[in-house]
């Protein structure tokens, strides 16, 4: 984990960009899961482990993002994770995308995450997940 939580580094490939070569809108949300679930695994678990081990989901139940300047093919991009709020059956994460080449941020967003068990119905996070949060979160702002 970094200062700013979790880094993921990627390369912008053709397929995620439009027409007019510029990365398409909804590509910015995969990214987003991308430094999510690295998160999780910097945090000493993971998705699968959550729902196999624990019959614990984390589901959608927001998504923004604020795009600030294009990225386009072969673009390298730094993909920032944290977390910015955690309550008893709640996730909410903050990113931010950087352009490597020169620091440009591309994007902020945030995401709202209920955890449910697999019938969707809302549950405590586990007690393990929840002091990993709070330990990160913690840690977050002693950096600050």
């Amino acid at each position: 984990m970094s200062d700013h939580g979790c880094e993921v580094r990627l390369r912008v490939r053709y397929a995620e960009t439009d027409q007019m070569g510029v990365v398409y809108h909804a590509n910015h949300f995969v990214w987003f899961e991308v430094g999510r679930v690295e998160l999780l695994r910097q945090l000493g678990f993971s998705y699968r482990e959550m729902e196999e081990h624990d019959g614990c989901f984390i589901a959608f139940v927001d998504a923004r993002c604020r795009y600030k300047s294009p990225a386009h093919y072969d673009d390298e991009v730094i993909v920032r994770t944290h977390l910015k709020n955690v309550r008893e059956s709640l996730v909410h994460f903050g990113y931010e995308l950087l352009r490597v080449g020169d620091g440009m941020l591309l994007a902020e967003g945030e995401t709202t995450h209920v955890v449910t068990d697999a019938k969707l119905k809302k549950r405590a996070i586990p007690e393990k997940y929840m002091n990993a949060f709070r330990d990160a979160m913690q840690t977050d702002r002693e950096s600050l």
